[in-house]
């Protein structure tokens, strides 16, 4: 059996990098995988504190999971929706460039 340390390990690795990925890219299609990154590592953490806890009496776990793929799945649809929209105005997806909130 895997000990919860291990899983702990790999998550936290997956979040610094989705975390280094947010704030070092450029590119706004590279910053939404690292984005995605973080909310895995997150999905990772949860199943396994659930897995360790007690997964025979609830399965809170399983749906924190489902709940963070759905969020996720929301995230990308509304971020590439985003990015194509600000695509075809400025023809740049470089996030140092958009700045059509700014008066």
């Amino acid at each position: 059996m895997v000990p919860l340390w291990m899983f702990l390990t790999v998550a936290a690795a997956l979040f610094v990098i989705g975390a280094y990925g947010v704030l070092a890219r450029r590119n706004a299609v590279a910053v939404l995988m690292s984005v995605e990154l973080m909310l895995n590592a997150v999905n990772i953490n949860l199943v396994a504190f659930w897995r360790f806890s007690d997964p025979v009496a609830s399965v809170s776990g399983q749906a924190f999971a489902a709940f963070i793929f759905v969020v996720a799945a929301a995230e990308a649809a509304v971020g590439l929706a985003i990015i194509i929209s600000v695509y075809r105005s400025r023809y740049s997806v470089v996030v140092d460039d958009v700045d059509m909130l700014k008066w």
